[in-house]
């Protein structure tokens, strides 16, 4: 038997190392933007903007990736979707940092774990793709548990379905750009979309006496200043680990972020859990297994097809 399984476990460790920090540096990201206060949502997401665009450029500058970049800005349609998937990325990140800031990281945990469930339906409704029985079952389950908590929070649960559609729709985009743009390159021209709504709207809170970030201790403007690695860095070591790990595996390590920003709200902001929200994650969970299962059962099948027959090219 020739010797891949070492490759595969020389290439998958690698691959799962980064995979976990991106996730875990993800799942602590309410941590941060709560040491930020008294900053609003909207200092915070327009200097991650700014200083996002910063660190990318110096990356790119490292990595000599400047030619590439200008590839990307003269492919005029590579350059509209990133700009669309720029925007949905801006809804994300200002409902998080409002969620953050407001005492709702539960309900926003609650939407990254619906995340999944949102790309499969996305995948009816705008791909046209054909769902398997246990993904239906998955997209009833989720219906229900929406509908739970619902009831639980006492209104409808916006915040969490806003973060799960609009990383759905983002996560859309990019798979349509697909190889077209490498994440820094992807992000850097994501960001300079925004930043010149970034920076007015960051001379407007100037201009009223709101701005934060040098009127506090130091600590505070150092952590403002961090935005921008603690933005790129998890996506960059997402991009690493995707390239290394099968689908399955980061489908299942995606869900170590929300488990963390659960636990983040619940454990240390104190955040309420009535039992009714108890109930309706539980649904959520419920849904994500049947999902789980159906992907390690699809994925399976696959591996077991035949590959097709390739002629070789003279």
């Amino acid at each position: 038997m020739p010797p891949t399984s070492a490759t595969d476990d020389r290439v998958s460790r690698p691959g799962l190392a980064f995979a976990l920090a991106s996730y875990v540096l993800w799942g602590f990201l309410p941590v941060l933007f709560v040491s930020l206060r008294p900053a609003g949502p909207i200092e915070i997401v327009a200097w991650r903007i700014v200083l996002s665009l910063i660190f990318c450029a110096l990356l790119i500058s490292v990595t000599r990736g400047w030619p590439r970049l200008r590839a990307i800005v003269r492919d005029r349609a590579t350059l509209v979707s990133l700009s669309v998937a720029g925007v949905f990325i801006l809804v994300n990140w200002v409902v998080y940092v409002f969620a953050s800031l407001s005492g709702h990281v539960v309900e926003a945990a609650l939407g990254y774990f619906t995340n999944p469930i949102v790309t499969v339906l996305l995948g009816v409704i705008v791909l046209r793709e054909r769902l398997r029985p246990l993904q239906w079952i998955a997209i009833g389950v989720s219906a229900v548990a929406v509908l739970v908590l619902a009831i639980g929070y006492g209104s409808f649960p916006w915040i969490a379905l806003t973060l799960a559609f609009s990383f759905g729709f983002y996560g859309l985009v990019k798979k349509r750009v697909g190889p077209k743009a490498d994440a820094i390159s992807g992000l850097t021209v994501e960001t300079a979309v925004l930043a010149p709504a970034a920076v007015i709207a960051l001379l407007i809170i100037s201009a009223a006496g709101g701005l934060t970030i040098g009127t506090q201790a130091a600590g505070h403007t150092a952590l403002m200043l961090a935005l921008g690695v603690a933005t790129a860095v998890p996506l960059i070591l997402f991009a690493a680990a995707s390239r290394r790990l099968p689908l399955t595996y980061m489908g299942l390590v995606q869900y170590i972020a929300p488990i963390l920003q659960l636990l983040v709200g619940v454990v240390l902001l104190k955040e309420d859990m009535p039992p009714e929200r108890w109930i309706g994650f539980g649904i959520v969970w419920l849904a994500l297994a049947i999902l789980t299962v159906d992907m390690f059962a699809s994925s399976g099948r696959q591996r077991r097809r035949p590959a097709p027959m390739v002629e070789a090219v003279p």
